[in-house]
C-alpha cells in the first residue's frame, strides 16, 4: 500500500496515563499504516514538564502558531495531591489554559452522534456544539488568601493614577480573587462564534449574567452586540439564521426543552462546564470533539476529556482496560483533515474522512467499549464490549476497506 504524504508537518502534543497508551496504540493502528505522518513532536507529560519548568508547553504552542495545525492528547493539570505523586517543584499550571491563552482562541465541541445512542434528553436529535472563550477569566486569575481586619481593594494604575474600588472589609479570615479579559480577545471570540454558525448554518445563542455583573459580563454582551450588528446582521438573515442573548441560566433551562441543533456561546468557565454536561448527555465525556481556533486560523485539536487516571492504574496492575477512544481518534482526524485542507492534499482529508467514518460505524455494527455497550440500543444488532485494543483494532478492519 502507498502511503500517503504529508507536505507539511503537524504539531504532535503528547500527553499522560491512559490517553497516552491510546495516542501511540492510535498511531500505530489507524495512522501509520496509511499516512507517511509528518508531525513536530512535543512530550507534555507531566514529568517532563517538571523536567523543563514547563518551557515544553511553551514551545509546543510557539510551534502550532509556526505550523498552523496541532493535535494534543489529554494531559494531567496537577492538584496538591499530583505534586506530592510526581514530586514536582511546583503545581504547574494547565497546558491547556497555557496554549489558550497564547493561541487567544475560541474552542468549538461537538458531540460524536451514533446511531443506537439516545441522548438522556430524548428530544436532541440536533448536535449542540459548545464555543469556548479560551481566554481570561478564571484561568488567568490571580487569588489570595485574606486575613481578619483586612480590607480587600482592586487597583487600577494608569499614567501615575490610582483608581481603587473596595471589595470588601473582612470581619474574620477569608478569600480573594482577581480576574480580567481584553476586549480585542472578547472581539475575535465574537467573530469566531459568528464565523461558525454561518459555516454550519445554525443559530447562535450567547449568555452571561450581566444583570449581575453590569460591567465585566455585560461588556461581553455589548461588543457581541456591537459586532453582530456592523458585520454579520445580514448574512445571519440570508442564511436563514438567527442570534440572540439570554441569560446564561436561561439558557440553561431552553436548551433542555430544545432540540438540539444550535451553538451555544459561553464564557471561559460556562463553557468549561457546559461541554462536559451537553458531553455526557450525548452519550459519553469520550464522544466529545474539541478544537481551539484562532483569530489567526491556527487549528488545535484535541480531545473533550481527561486522562482516564482509573483506567491506567488498572493497566499498570496488568489488568484489561476498555477505554473509549473515539474523542481522541476525532481529534487525530480533525487535524489530519486541516492540514490537508490548507495544504491542498485531498488524499488526507479523504483519509481522515474515511476514520471517522470507520471509527462511527464499528460502535453502529455493536462494536464499542463497556462505557457505551450499556446504553446501546439499535434492532438487530448485538453489543460487544471491546477492551481498548481491540477497540483500535476493529476499527482498522473497517478502515481498510473504505
Amino acid at each position: 500500500m502507498t502511503k500517503i504524504i504529508m507536505r507539511t508537518p503537524l504539531v504532535e502534543l503528547d500527553g499522560d496515563e491512559m490517553t497516552r497508551l491510546l495516542w501511540k496504540w492510535i498511531k500505530e493502528i489507524l495512522i501509520l499504516p496509511y499516512v507517511e505522518l509528518k508531525s513536530e513532536y512535543y512530550d507534555l507529560s507531566l514529568p517532563n514538564r517538571e523536567a523543563t519548568h514547563d518551557a515544553v508547553t511553551v514551545a509546543a504552542a510557539e510551534a502550532i502558531k509556526k505550523y498552523g495545525v496541532g493535535v494534543k492528547c489529554a494531559t494531567i493539570t496537577p492538584n496538591a495531591e499530583r505534586v506530592a505523586e510526581y514530586k514536582l517543584s511546583k503545581m504547574w499550571k494547565s497546558p491547556n489554559g497555557t496554549i489558550r491563552a497564547m493561541l487567544d482562541g475560541t474552542v468549538f465541541r461537538e458531540p460524536i452522534l451514533i446511531k443506537g445512542i439516545t441522548p438522556i434528553i430524548p428530544t436532541w436529535t440536533a448536535p449542540i456544539i459548545i464555543a469556548r472563550h479560551a481566554y481570561g477569566d478564571i484561568y488567568k486569575n490571580t487569588e489570595i488568601k485574606v486575613p481578619a481586619d483586612a480590607v480587600c481593594e482592586l487597583v487600577v494604575t494608569h499614567n501615575g493614577e490610582k483608581t481603587r474600588k473596595e471589595i470588601m472589609r473582612f470581619g474574620s479570615d477569608g478569600i480573594a480573587m482577581g480576574m480580567h479579559n481584553l476586549d480585542a480577545s472578547i472581539a475575535s471570540f465574537a467573530r469566531s462564534c459568528f464565523n461558525y454558525a454561518l459555516d454550519k448554518r445554525l443559530p447562535l445563542w450567547f449568555a452571561t449574567k450581566d444583570t449581575i455583573s453590569k460591567i465585566y459580563d455585560h461588556r461581553f454582551k455589548d461588543i457581541f452586540a456591537e459586532i453582530f450588528d456592523s458585520e454579520y446582521k445580514q448574512d445571519f438573515d440570508t442564511a436563514g439564521i438567527e442570534y440572540f442573548y439570554t441569560l446564561i441560566d436561561d439558557a440553561v433551562a431552553r436548551v433542555l426543552r430544545s432540540s438540539g441543533g444550535m451553538v451555544w456561546a459561553c464564557k471561559n468557565y460556562d463553557g468549561d462546564v457546559m461541554s462536559d454536561m451537553i458531553a455526557t448527555a450525548f452519550g459519553s465525556l469520550a464522544m466529545m470533539t474539541s478544537v481551539l481556533v484562532s483569530p489567526s486560523g491556527v487549528y488545535e485539536y484535541e480531545a473533550a476529556h481527561g486522562t482516564v487516571t482509573r483506567h491506567y492504574y488498572k493497566h499498570l496492575k496488568g489488568e484489561s482496560t476498555s477505554t473509549n477512544s473515539m474523542a481522541t481518534i476525532f481529534a487525530w482526524s480533525g487535524a489530519l483533515r486541516k492540514r490537508g485542507e490548507l495544504d491542498g492534499n485531498a488524499a488526507l482529508c479523504d483519509f481522515a474522512d474515511n476514520l471517522e467514518k470507520a471509527s462511527i460505524a464499528t460502535i453502529e455494527d455493536g462494536m464499542m467499549t463497556k462505557d457505551l455497550a450499556g446504553m446501546f440500543l439499535r434492532e438487530g444488532v448485538t453489543v460487544r464490549a471491546l477492551n481498548s485494543k481491540e477497540f483500535l483494532e476493529a476499527i482498522a478492519q473497517r478502515l481498510q476497506v473504505l
